[in-house]
């Protein structure tokens, strides 16, 4: 690739990669009036978030997996699903895993509703304006942003272990 070439596509990458952040930005600010709405602190509303997604997914979370979603210490994860529980916006359950002893977490029977209900003007907006743009390019995207969650998730594994970048010698 020619040095122009190489320039113009690490601009066009620092572009993208700023808009996703913007849009990082409005998403965190979006799940925090979810919080505000339901009165959870913003770190409980997006643990929520991630139990509704992936129950809505087919792959409802374990504990751990929780843990690692919201990047909080298993006795942290606790301790919020405890006040999401006793708050009856979510329910653990055992049996769904071959391993009984792993503790399933799923919606509590209100929660759908005033989710279902702050969600939805942002799924019909989102649906409008992706539907602008031809099916194959929203494809291309689709694979696009994979891809560059792919290369993040591997330069984390592999360069950034320990939280820095790894000594080259």
């Amino acid at each position: 690739m020619k040095e122009p070439e190489t320039a113009q596509i690490a601009e066009q990458g620092g572009r993208i990669v700023d808009e996703l952040r913007s849009w990082g930005a409005n998403y965190t600010e979006f799940t925090r009036r979810f919080a505000t709405q339901l009165g959870l602190h913003s770190t409980d509303a997006a643990a929520l978030v991630e139990i509704l997604y992936a129950e809505d997914q087919g792959q409802p979370l374990s504990l751990a997996r929780l843990s690692e979603r919201v990047s909080l210490t298993s006795g942290a994860t606790t301790a919020l699903v405890d006040r999401l529980e006793k708050a009856g916006h979510i329910v653990r359950t055992r049996g769904e895993h071959s391993d009984r002893r792993v503790v399933t977490l799923r919606s509590g029977p209100e929660i759908g509703r005033a989710a279902t209900e702050f969600f939805t003007p942002f799924a019909n907006r989102m649906t409008t304006m992706m539907s602008s743009y031809p099916p194959e390019l929203i494809g291309q995207f689709e694979e696009f942003l994979k891809d560059m969650r792919r290369t993040l998730t591997a330069l984390l594994a592999e360069e950034y272990r320990e939280n820095r970048p790894r000594e080259r010698g």
